[in-house]
């Protein structure tokens, strides 16, 4: 995120702001590090800023106050943020589509990920994020949670290779949630499994029901095309 934009292929200059606040994390870092990498930290640590003789970092305190609840939203939603980056760069790779060239992702629906959209713009290279009821038929979806997102492919995906291949994940999909059901429909299992194990497995149900209806839509839209 601290990385400069390019604008025409050239990178732009770093703002102060960002360039003081990159050392300021970097400095923490390093001394989180220092008691398991004593000697590199020490050599960056000197660097960072004209030091006095005699200052070391083993000396320089390290205050981190106790996360607050805002700061534990905030963690989860960056989290999120990352998952979505991945999503959009794991597309590209499967279609081998340069890093350089810029996408559209598509959300169907809101979601809170969406306050971050100057952030996923620029670490996933998007031109433009779209909200969407219905995604493009020739999109390459992914989930974060039970988000779904896509990433329109226009002329750029061969559909009978892109069918063939979304119908080998609907059909472990469906293998996977047949398993998820035969534990469930087992009330031994239910009235005996630890009430966490037995959330898991729902979830992982509502969760590849919802990923099974999402590929059944794309197939049905590229059978379309």
């Amino acid at each position: 995120m601290v990385k400069p934009a390019y604008v025409n292929g050239e990178a732009q200059p770093i703002d102060r702001e960002t360039y003081d606040k990159t050392l300021s994390f970097f400095e923490t870092l390093l001394k989180m590090l220092h008691p398991f990498m004593p000697f590199i930290t020490e050599e960056l640590w000197q660097h960072l800023y004209d030091r006095k003789d005699g200052e070391s970092i083993m000396r320089d305190k390290l205050e981190i106050p106790a996360p607050s609840e805002a700061d534990n939203k905030l963690a989860d939603a960056i989290e999120q943020v990352k998952q979505i980056v991945s999503g959009v760069r794991m597309v590209r790779s499967s279609k081998n589509i340069a890093p350089k060239e810029q996408l559209e992702l598509q959300v169907v629906g809101y979601n809170e990920s969406l306050d971050f959209q100057a952030v996923i713009t620029k670490m996933a290279n998007l031109s433009f994020i779209n909200i969407v009821v219905e995604k493009d038929p020739t999109a390459a979806a992914f989930m974060v949670g039970t988000d779904e997102y896509a990433v329109p492919l226009g002329n750029m995906i061969d559909v009978e290779a892109e069918i063939q291949k979304m119908e080998a994940q609907l059909k472990h999909l469906e293998g996977f949630l047949a398993g998820v059901m035969k534990k469930l429909s087992n009330e031994r299992f239910v009235a005996n499994a630890p009430e966490a194990v037995v959330a898991l497995e729902r979830k992982k149900q509502s969760d590849s029901e919802e990923k099974i209806a999402s590929l059944k839509e794309s197939i049905a839209a590229l059978r379309k095309k």
